[in-house]
């Protein structure tokens, strides 16, 4: 190992980033992920068949960890993987760890012994995955908190990953994106529904973009999301 001679450059290549995307049942979040750079799926709950993508069942975490060694090894054309949903991989995660150690529930072992165990397990493997030379999109549902504050309380849209796995999660990702709706009026002035990405942060919602390349909503249509990325008009924030 030797120090380095010179500064890392962003890449602008989507297969080199991590991403969350988050919304409501049904709104597009797998076929939008199913356009990434030759996308995988690691299927950890049922959907897809209305898809015609490459996906590997992974229904425990035995499954996920061989999956990942496979990815791991090369000796394949695979630029992106997806996991449907990281809410269930997770849940694989803790059911495996909890069974290792003979309890039925993380909270079984004394001094949150268990909760580091599978936070450790969690954080390990997606720490692993992140850092192979693919991209990594995972895909969670979204659920209403109540947050409380020193003046009050509000509400805030958040991917529903349990919160030891989405902290790991959020620190991870590249990109949070949260596919909403949005009612507008036509040209008739009639009320439609239009499918949208959130890329900044809000009190009201999660959302992130460390790259500074996405505008602040955009159609949740992956070509307008990929021409967005790649404008050379956007910049990287500092």
């Amino acid at each position: 190992m030797t120090l380095p001679t010179t500064r890392s450059k962003p890449s602008v290549d989507l297969s080199t980033k991590t991403t969350l995307i988050y919304g409501p049942p049904k709104i597009g979040k797998s076929t939008f992920a199913s356009r990434f750079p030759s996308a995988l799926f690691f299927e950890c709950e049922p959907g897809l068949n209305e898809l015609e993508v490459f996906k590997m069942p992974t229904y425990t975490w035995p499954d996920f960890l061989a999956a990942c060694k496979l990815i791991a090894a090369g000796n394949h054309d695979f630029k992106t993987i997806v996991i449907d949903t990281a809410d269930n991989a997770f849940k694989y995660c803790s059911e495996f760890v909890c069974g290792k150690h003979n309890i039925e529930y993380e909270g079984d072992l004394g001094h949150g012994k268990g909760w580091a165990l599978v936070k450790n397990e969690w954080h390990r493997v997606l720490t692993r995955l992140a850092s192979l030379p693919y991209g990594l999109v995972l895909i969670s549902h979204a659920v209403d908190k109540t947050v409380e504050t020193r003046t009050g309380e509000y509400t805030k849209t958040q991917p529903s990953l349990p919160d030891r796995a989405r902290h790991v999660v959020l620190g991870l990702v590249d990109m949070i994106l949260y596919c909403d709706t949005v009612p507008r009026k036509d040209a008739d002035g009639n009320t439609v529904v239009e499918r949208i990405i959130r890329t900044k942060p809000h009190p009201t919602y999660e959302a992130g973009d460390r790259t500074g390349r996405l505008p602040e909503s955009l159609p949740l249509n992956f070509d307008a999301f990929a021409k967005a990325f790649a404008s050379p008009s956007s910049k990287p924030s500092k």
